[in-house]
């Protein structure tokens, strides 16, 4: 079954309780989530290979180690998982980005895919898909499932919250993936949404009802 890591640093867990206030207004949100996201990219990537290189410092020459050049993909969740792409960059602005575009059916809470765009070599990435929560795990499900028909064999799946019900989805059909999260909360209400969770997330990135 996949790991599921929850990353109780600190400052993730600061910027994430200004993250769910409802005080919190769209631009500092926005960069709230673009912060916790380079913060999460940090544990996402430790254990990235290395290799040694010579390199001359303005004292001698020493062996030290670089990245061996691992290919990466960000795959954002459309619309909400592109607020958390610019943080990720940061930290490794060579990798491509995919989009997927899904929404939930108000009714069934089941996602439909209206959009998919990847780079070429998806089979050779190690790919990242970008979501701010894991709520019933539709999207999330049905996103690595797109990934995997397309031929990824390398995912992981970053969330800021989770309810137990998304993570019971993905641990139960996608056992390969693990799954970085900030906050495991409490449940989903009758609508769907995680509580206590932080809202609608696209909603509070883009300004939008």
């Amino acid at each position: 079954m996949g790991k599921l890591i929850i990353l109780d640093h600190p400052l993730i867990q600061h910027k994430l309780t200004y993250i769910r206030d409802e005080n919190t207004g769209t631009k500092q949100f926005r960069e709230l989530v673009n912060e916790v996201s380079m913060l999460m990219g940090f544990e996402i990537t430790r254990n990235l290979p290395l290799k040694e290189i010579e390199v001359n410092t303005p004292v001698t020459n020493c062996r030290a180690q670089v990245l061996t050049g691992k290919k990466i993909g960000l795959i954002p969740i459309l619309r909400a998982g592109l607020g958390m792409v610019d943080g990720m960059l940061q930290l490794l602005p060579a990798a491509r980005v995919g989009h997927i575009g899904l929404y939930r059916d108000p009714e069934t809470f089941m996602p439909v895919e209206y959009y998919i765009k990847l780079p070429s070599d998806i089979s050779e990435r190690l790919l990242i898909v970008l979501d701010p929560m894991l709520a019933t795990g539709g999207s999330a499900n049905d996103a690595i499932e797109s990934l995997k028909k397309r031929g990824a064999k390398s995912i992981k799946l970053m969330c800021l919250v989770a309810a137990p019900e998304g993570v019971k989805v993905i641990q139960e059909n996608h056992p390969d993936v693990d799954i970085y999260i900030c906050s495991l909360d409490e449940s989903l209400n009758e609508k769907g949404y995680i509580v206590p969770g932080l809202g609608d997330a696209g909603d509070r990135l883009f300004g939008t009802k």
